[in-house]
């Protein structure tokens, strides 16, 4: 069953004239081989691109950390400081004074009736000197602590930097070898696989629904839910750019963490970590605003509409549109608004007509790799 990755259009809507020069000879491979190799390929561009996103999102809080422990170490650096001066200010007194602390000679003084709370000053000076001591010594060992957690988060940080780099490297080079394979087709070639991938896609989303996985009825969202449906239903038409988190872009994760954050609700930005640590929903109660998770690896993501409909960024080359629920393997759903019950006079938004380009045609190549 034909169902993997959407394959991408910014290799697929090559100008004609590009596609007119390919040869015209017979591919070397049956067109259901080249498929499979082209989604999987596409499959693998999805895992880097969260990669990358992964990558980029933990290198960012590492910084942060960073960041915040410099300002801890600065103040604590100021306070280490203060308790400094006021233990030079007190030996510089009891040098002046003979050796003899000035608080001892409160208990030699003219008026012995003033003894009681003579003592009762000599305790809360010595108690005093004793609290700078400590706050001196457990300052200098928080400036020790501070400044290697800072270290630390700063190595983390570079180390992730490089981790981004490499999958940003790894989507690269599987955008080119799809545009290569699909640079060496006919016109003809490529409608024919076109057609191919819509009938995978049409029967993975006609047995889904036979199973009847998603249970008997349609379920109303809750408010947040109904505010994320809303925004991504605004989106539609809006490229796919990998490692792109909106306005004017998405990538799969960057479309659904958007959706839910101007609903109010902040989630991880990637699949892998939505699928982690979101309340998992089973099919048969997905209600609009679940998000639905694909492959194995929960590499890929898509907000749930009603219907047996998602929308979903699909890969590189197209744009953010409707699709069906099965138009890739799905791992599972998770629900963000878990704790909220459905709201009440809920008015399905309008659907778009279908659109008339197949799947591989998607949404055109003139958008770029840009990541931010």
């Amino acid at each position: 069953m034909i169902c993997g990755a959407l394959l991408a259009a910014a290799a697929l809507s090559l100008p004609a004239q590009q596609a007119a020069a390919a040869p015209h000879d017979p591919p070397s491979q049956p067109l259901p081989q080249l498929l499979t190799q082209l989604q999987t390929l596409y499959l693998q561009t999805e895992q880097a691109t969260e990669a990358f996103n992964k990558a980029k999102e933990a290198a960012a809080k590492q910084r942060a950390t960073a960041v915040l422990l410099d300002k801890q170490l600065a103040d604590q650096r100021v306070a280490v400081a203060e308790a400094r001066d006021q233990i030079g200010m007190l030996a510089r007194r009891q040098y002046q004074d003979g050796g003899v602390s000035p608080y001892l000679n409160l208990l030699v003084g003219d008026d012995p009736q003033q003894l009681f709370s003579q003592k009762h000053l000599l305790q809360r000076a010595a108690g005093s000197e004793a609290d700078i001591l400590e706050q001196l010594k457990t300052g200098e060992a928080r400036i020790a602590v501070l400044n290697a957690g800072a270290q630390t988060a700063l190595g983390q940080a570079q180390l992730l930097q490089t981790q981004q780099g490499a999958a940003k490297v790894q989507v690269e080079e599987h955008l080119k070898r799809v545009e290569t394979i699909i640079a060496g087709l006919t016109g003809v070639q490529l409608d024919e696989l076109q057609k191919l991938e819509e009938q995978g896609i049409n029967q993975a989303q006609s047995d889904f629904l036979d199973s009847k996985a998603l249970g008997a009825g349609s379920r109303t969202p809750s408010e947040a839910g109904n505010r994320a449906v809303g925004y991504a239903f605004l989106q539609l038409s809006k490229p796919y750019v990998w490692g792109a988190e909106g306005p004017d872009a998405y990538d799969c994760s960057g479309l659904t963490s958007q959706a839910w954050l101007h609903a109010g609700r902040a989630i991880p930005r990637t699949s892998q970590e939505q699928w982690a640590q979101l309340p998992k929903v089973p099919l048969s109660l997905l209600r609009p605003g679940d998000l639905v998770i694909y492959f194995p690896g929960a590499t890929h993501v898509a907000i749930y509409i009603g219907d047996g409909l998602v929308i979903q960024a699909p890969r590189p080359g197209s744009v953010v549109k409707v699709s069906p629920i099965a138009a890739n393997p799905i791992l599972g759903a998770v629900r963000p608004d878990s704790a909220q019950g459905p709201m009440k006079n809920y008015v399905p938004p309008a659907v778009p007509k279908a659109d008339p380009r197949t799947p591989i045609d998607g949404g055109g190549s003139d958008q770029g790799n840009n990541v931010g």
